[in-house]
């Protein structure tokens, strides 16, 4: 015992450091390795960071190797900033990641640390009966009546961006870069078919201000502290949910005295005023998740699900449309026979389901570039997840939505729209293994939504534009942004195609 004091009282304070910095270390190796078991990753981890600098600098490559390493047994372990982290290849342990949020298995987090940024009280952490209510008020944002209301929204803002793109190229001859001009038209689109007549023009101009805020925070190390992008993101989230509560407040005035609804937020608050009516009738509370900032919270879901995704498989479309000739030649053919910028009407929603085609295309490009490649969950408790491996409780566990799109369907490294036609009918064959609009009870309520988007902006684009990207080296890589988009942004020529623009309105 005093040979081991006399040693420690020789050290020097510099020593003493370097000893107690050097025991933590390996006291997280072994825990890191204690967690990791046989399941393949990196041997050897920073401290504290792990792989977290990688991650932030290229997180393209990041998740390459990740999927590298779970390719022989579908999954594979990292550590990033303090979290053990499992990524999941394997379509069938995706799936079983998506059945079991619940409060003993998993809990959806959307983001890393998600929590901070989006509240405490977001539907993507609910489940059990409180989500099932919950969404059952959300389905009339979604019938058929309220679709064809969005179509109508949708067509008239993608045009009016399409003809602005043209007029900006027409004037500089040089390649447009379209990823901030999509992104641009998406939060325009997102905001009005949303909260429509309830968010003036200079509140737009905050709007975009702020989500452009809360865009950067998402690719940032979570460093809450002031100066830093994750505490302007977290605080442009709490501004931008406040003023969805007051476009909430004015929606519920509107449809109380019985208006037609002309945006998401009216279907929703037409119903909710029905059931507020009953309850007062009935001489019961207000009904549950009827507040109107627990509402605003969740139309923030709404525009983050419409907003990047959206972006990212529209610049996709793009790319892929001009890297296959043949398939731009049949999707112009088929729009043609249906539509025409002539008649100057607005594409029905019977004449989008006639689009057989064009819809295939949309859904091969979802598959082929997964906007959303991973799902971040968080394991609440202990779960067996195979036979020979247990998920550690606080792991962050990615199911790559990714990686699934490309198992199973034939020639999966191959853009074939083809897959999903009638004849082929992979789309149900492999139905698993599509998992871009997830699955179990958290699936997208959103995803007719968002194929019509697609699809619609397809069909305007192809029909009213001629484009050709501007390719160079590497152009089509991936890269995140926050969601996959071509490295170069998408940078095109464009030109007007048609005779002249439609004349479209909600008249």
């Amino acid at each position: 015992m005093d040979y081991y004091y006399s040693l420690l009282s020789s050290l020097t304070p510099t020593q003493c450091i370097m000893s107690f910095l050097a025991l933590l270390l390996l006291i997280q190796q072994f825990t890191y390795w204690n967690k990791k078991r046989h399941l393949p990753g990196p041997a050897f981890v920073l401290p504290f960071l792990g792989n977290a600098i990688s991650l932030v600098c290229n997180p393209s490559k990041f998740w390459e190797d990740q999927a590298a390493f779970a390719r022989r047994v579908g999954i594979s372990a990292n550590y990033v900033i303090g979290k053990f982290i499992v990524f999941i290849r394997s379509s069938e342990l995706s799936h079983l990641i998506f059945s079991n949020v619940r409060p003993d298995a998993f809990l959806l987090v959307g983001h890393p640390f998600g929590k901070k940024l989006f509240g405490e009280h977001n539907l993507i952490y609910m489940f059990g009966q409180d989500h099932k209510d919950l969404r059952r008020r959300i389905a009339p944002n979604f019938t058929l009546r309220a679709l064809s209301t969005y179509l109508s929204l949708q067509q008239i803002i993608i045009l009016e961006h399409l003809k602005r793109w043209e007029k900006m190229c027409a004037s500089d001859k040089t390649p447009t870069s379209l990823r901030l001009l999509v992104r641009d038209m998406n939060l325009e689109t997102s905001q009005t078919v949303i909260v429509g007549p309830y968010l003036p023009q200079h509140a737009r101009d905050k709007f975009k201000s702020d989500y452009n805020l809360f865009n950067v925070g998402l690719m940032k190390l979570p460093i809450d502290l002031p100066g830093f992008a994750f505490r302007n993101a977290r605080l442009a989230v709490e501004r931008l949910v406040q003023t969805l509560a007051v476009c909430t407040r004015g929606s519920k005035i509107r449809m109380a005295e019985g208006r037609e609804p002309s945006c998401l937020i009216d279907f929703w608050m037409q119903e909710q005023a029905k059931e507020v009516a009953a309850a007062q009738a009935a001489g019961r509370p207000p009904p549950l998740h009827s507040e109107d900032h627990e509402i605003a919270g969740h139309l923030f879901d709404f525009l983050f699900a419409a907003q990047d995704a959206s972006t990212s498989s529209l610049l996709w479309s793009v790319t892929l449309l001009d890297s296959h000739p043949h398939v731009l030649t049949r999707v112009r053919e088929e729009v043609s026979r249906i539509w025409s910028p002539e008649s100057d009407k607005l594409i029905t929603a019977d004449q989008v389901r006639e689009m057989k085609y064009t819809q295939a295309v949309a859904r091969e490009v979802l598959r082929y570039r997964a906007p959303a490649t991973l799902v971040p969950h968080i394991a609440v408790q202990d779960f067996p997840l195979t036979e020979s491996y247990t998920i550690p409780k606080g792991t962050i566990v990615f199911p790559s939505v990714y990686e699934s799109s490309f198992q199973g369907f034939s020639e999966p490294d191959r853009f074939d729209p083809e897959r999903f036609s009638e004849e082929r009918q992979e789309g149900q064959v492999y139905k698993r293994n599509f998992l871009v609009f997830g699955a179990g009870a958290h699936q997208c309520v959103g995803q007719r939504y968002a194929l019509n988007h697609l699809v619609l902006f397809i069909a305007l684009f192809a029909t009213l534009l001629d484009f050709k990207r501007d390719r160079t080296d590497g152009c089509d890589d991936i890269t995140y942004s926050p969601t996959i988009t071509p490295k170069d942004g998408c940078k095109v020529f464009l030109s007007k195609r048609c005779s002249r623009y439609p004349n479209l309105s909600l008249e």
